[in-house]
């Protein structure tokens, strides 16, 4: 060991015990070690990433706290199943191919063939799964990957039919016509917390535009509207019933308007401007000659801007003024625009007020990906946001544009496309959230979050409005929804297995997938000589990664007891961004189903942002390539870097390289140093008294060395710290402690005692019982950051444990219960150190905290007057508020001489309080 090399290079280290690791399969052996004991076990939900890109710092981050947690997990008594999973299905995947095969409507998928679809989708999505494995591998984390589970296998899809069936089953389950968000680049509806994942700063055309009234000759309704596009199928116009309405002249334009008296500025925005309007002002604008309430409006007729509907079924409805409470004054003129097909609010108040009905057809001129249809010639095959221009062009020559404007506001994205959404009324197959929103807000009491503020906020608040959730998708490659039907959707039937579907249709199946299953039928047992035939969607990704928890397990088919045994989830982990993702489906569902919540403990991480404090982008290269940052520094490095900011506490990270560098430098570095130190000196002191170093944990109780007694308190004090912020799940407040005691036994403990750990103080007695406690604090410093930086304490340890008798049981027992220090063969199958209650002393920690200040304040002072530390003083005087009498008396005593060496001083003062006056 005496070759220990003076400078460790860390990264490459890592790399030979990742190999050792792989040879001698450590992971696989820990994991035997733990059932043969038979742990407790620890249920641990690792949500499904897609493996169609590499990890990111956003993956790292996640997959750390996860590693942390289950590595403290399995060395504190339990055993924790660690799979691998991985999301094959949905949009990323078929979004990607789209973009491969220029794919942009759902009929060249049809022409192409869904099978044909389907299988190219089939061969990226575990395209980087091997880049995956080596990355995780690398930093540290113990996934099995051999035993993984991917949301295409045909036992995963059968779960998820379960699931919906229990649904279906509980009446949860619903076909609905609803106007929902939609991503025209996909070509599919998306879900309100889908929806709310990417929104982004936009500019659109804002229109006022006028309606003229039928039964007013020369009179116009205004409306407002930012979205242009969608006045083709526009039926109806909307007042608040108790907003007052006036009728005006506006005198520059000599036409006369019917709009909000409260909302008069969206025509003359002068009286915006509070400096410069004043109430005189008006009489040259314009001059009110009706007054109105909203509800004195309702039924009136007027003529729409596009006559492109005014014939069609129902049209006679058509045209005229409604009323909701809805309409506000605080934009726009006090009167909205109607169209139900691309409006939420549109579609309930058209509905309620008989403008249209339940079945029939509404006037929506865009197709599925978002493009106009013949409906509307003029912009035929544009898509609506580029069709803009022309129709407000076509307003303007008709004469009906009153003005145009651009508004700055935050807009709904597609979360996968990244292109904007639209809102358009689809069939859709829903979950009745709202039915059980009640009992979903109670489960996610039960349950328990770092940080809280997070559960308490962000995740309740979206609770408490949940609205019924869209699982369907009008798309391909995903489970199908299993539902099949007559073609009047008097007969249906929901199918919750492959030997049900068997029963039925006498085809059995080892493929789920939309190409397979749509060919298959039902005999009608209602109408004979009829089938029922699958509905055409599938599900939504979100509802099978929501699954996962009966999926990965293929339940109730298989694993039924054990799932049960361990549901609800001891812990999961993921981003902020999953409050309305992952964390949301999986409360859902799990109320849906069993009315528990699906976990009971929950890390919430913030995001990773690039240095400059925006998204890191692939295209801007604003951020150090993941496998470079490992490669310079280390794993450990990065995984402590991490953990130890704001990020785990659901806060944003502005990543920075050198923060990295800087755990090298200020924590591994000084830890390293120490451990070398001692080795060097252990070996000189065998070689000075001819025998063997072993572990004496009675000379180490023994200690009256006030330093030694501290380091000993300050350990337990730190392994009883880490126990406790552990068992909460505090993981921002460990790491910060794990640090400072680093600095500690580095700067002070091994700095104070070198002479003496070296035989040059106090002879071979004084330095065999420095070396003793040093060896001890560094073995349990060792195996308690095991979780933690799992590389540098593998490394430490098998350096440490050939001191123990037990090493000599290594050759054969290494890899054998019970495991202990020195015979077992790595610091990952050992069970994490209790602290000692006994060796605890508040008075040693704070004696030596009061010796801190004294030499950092003497050593400011020495700088201030430019007096070097050569130069010998003759006295320290310390005046100190309220010291407590056994600090003064180590001070003064066994601690005097630490300091008068430390500040090269002659003697010490402790001034009385009685004459601090006279030196303050």
């Amino acid at each position: 060991m005496a070759n220990l090399p003076g400078a460790l290079d860390f990264a490459k280290t890592e790399e030979e015990i990742c190999a050792k690791w792989a040879e001698e399969e450590t992971f696989k052996k820990q994991d035997s070690l733990s059932i043969d004991r038979g742990d407790e076990e620890f249920t641990f939900y690792d949500g499904p990433p897609f493996a169609t890109g590499l990890p990111h710092y956003g993956h790292i981050l996640a997959g750390t706290i996860k590693d942390v947690v289950t590595r403290y997990a399995c060395q504190t008594g339990h055993h924790v199943t660690r799979r691998a999973g991985w999301d094959c299905h949905g949009l990323p995947v078929e979004y990607e191919i789209d973009q491969k095969l220029n794919i942009t409507h759902r009929d060249q998928v049809l022409e192409m063939g869904v099978d044909k679809y389907n299988d190219t989708c089939r061969g990226i999505v575990t395209r980087y799964t091997k880049e995956w494995e080596k990355t995780v591998t690398r930093l540290g984390r113990w996934v099995d990957f051999e035993n993984d589970y991917k949301t295409m296998d045909p036992t995963f899809m059968e779960s998820v039919w379960w699931v919906f069936k229990e649904l279906f089953r509980k009446d949860l389950v619903y076909q609905g016509y609803k106007v929902m968000p939609f991503s025209t680049a996909c070509g599919t509806p998306l879900s309100n917390f889908e929806a709310g994942l990417n929104y982004k700063d936009v500019r659109d055309p804002a229109v006022v535009v006028s309606f003229p009234m039928k039964d007013d000759e020369g009179a116009s309704f205004v409306a407002w509207t930012t979205t242009p596009w969608t006045l083709p199928s526009n039926i109806a116009l909307c007042v608040h019933p108790a907003m007052e309405y006036v009728k005006i002249l506006d005198k520059k334009a000599e036409k006369r308007y019917v709009l909000a008296k409260s909302r008069l500025a969206q025509l003359f925005p002068i009286m915006n401007n509070k400096k410069k309007w004043k109430p005189k002002m008006a009489d040259d604008l314009y001059a009110i000659e009706a007054t109105y309430l909203g509800s004195d409006l309702v039924g009136k007729k007027y003529q729409p801007v596009f006559d492109y509907f005014a014939s069609g079924e129902g049209s006679e409805e058509y045209f005229r003024i409604l009323s909701d409470k809805y309409v506000t004054d605080d934009a726009g003129t006090g009167i909205v625009h109607q169209a139900p097909a691309f409006g939420e609010d549109d579609y309930r108040v058209c509905l309620a007020h008989g403008v249209i009905k339940k079945g029939q057809d509404l006037p929506c001129p865009v197709d599925s990906n978002g493009l106009f249809t013949a409906d509307v010639p003029e912009v035929k095959g544009l898509h609506v946001k580029k069709a803009d221009d022309t129709l407000i062009k076509l307003i303007k020559e008709s004469g009906r544009l009153v003005n145009k404007d651009n508004l700055d506001h935050s807009y709904p994205f597609c979360w996968r496309s990244d292109t904007p959404l639209i809102y358009k009324a689809v069939p859709s197959w829903f979950i009745k959230v709202e039915d059980i929103r009640d009992k979903i807000v109670e489960n996610n009491k039960k349950t328990y979050w770092v940080p809280n503020a997070v559960k308490e906020g962000r995740f309740h608040s979206w609770l408490v409005d949940a609205r019924d959730w869209a699982v369907s998708r009008n798309r391909f490659w995903g489970t199908p929804i299993p539902i099949w039907c007559s073609e009047d959707m008097e007969e249906v039937i929901c199918i919750g297995s492959v030997e049900e579907l068997f029963e039925l249709s006498g085809v059995r199946v080892t493929d789920l997938h939309k190409d397979v299953v749509d060919e298959i039928t039902i005999p009608s047992k209602k109408n004979p000589g009829t089938v029922l035939r699958r509905v055409d969607e599938v599900f939504d990704c979100w509802f099978e990664s929501g699954s996962m928890p009966y999926a990965s397990k293929h339940y109730p088919f298989e694993n039924k007891e054990e799932f049960e045994g361990g549901f609800p989830a001891d812990f999961i982990a993921e981003g902020l961004d999953q409050t309305r993702g992952w964390f949301y489906t999986l409360m859902v569902l799990s109320t849906a189903l069993f009315d528990k919540p699906a976990f009971k403990n929950l890390i919430v991480n913030g995001l990773v942002l690039a240095g400059d404090g925006k998204k890191m982008s692939k295209r801007l290269k604003n951020y150090p390539d993941p496998n470079v940052v490992i490669s310079k520094y280390g794993a450990d490095a990065l995984r402590m870097y991490l953990i130890n900011s704001p990020v785990v506490r659901a806060e944003s990270l502005k990543f920075q390289e050198s923060g990295v560098l800087g755990v090298v430098k200020e924590v591994f570095l000084p830890l390293y140093n120490a451990f070398r130190f001692f080795v060097q000196n252990m070996e000189r002191w065998e070689s000075d008294k001819g025998a063997n170093f072993v572990p004496a944990m009675e000379m180490v109780k023994a200690t009256e060395n006030p330093t030694d007694v501290w380091i000993s308190a300050a350990t337990q004090g730190l392994i009883k710290f880490v126990h406790e912020e552990m068992t909460a799940y505090r993981l921002y407040t460990v790491m910060p402690a794990l640090v400072r005691f680093v600095t500690q036994l580095t700067n002070w403990y091994v700095r104070l005692n070198r002479d003496r750990l070296k035989g040059l103080e106090g002879g071979d007695g004084e330095a065999e019982t420095g070396l003793q406690v040093l060896y001890h604090v560094l073995l349990d410093v060792t195996i308690l950051m095991a979780p933690f930086t799992p590389f540098i304490t593998e490394y430490f340890y098998q350096h440490l444990r050939k001191f123990q008798p037990s090493y000599s049981e290594a050759g054969e027992g290494g890899s054998s219960n019970p495991v202990m220090p020195g015979k077992s063969d790595s610091v990952h199958f050992l069970t994490l150190p209790a602290y000692d209650e006994s060796r605890l002393n508040e008075n040693a920690v704070e004696a030596m905290e009061a010796l801190q200040v004294i030499v950092e304040n003497g050593r400011n002072v020495r700088e201030k007057r430019k007096i070097s530390l050569r130069t010998p003083v003759k006295c320290v005087t310390v005046i100190m508020r309220n010291p407590s009498a056994h600090v003064v008396d180590s001070i003064n005593g066994p601690l005097k001489g630490y300091i008068l060496s430390e500040l090269n001083a002659w003697d010490l003062v402790i001034v009385p309080e009685e004459k601090e006056h006279e030196w303050v």
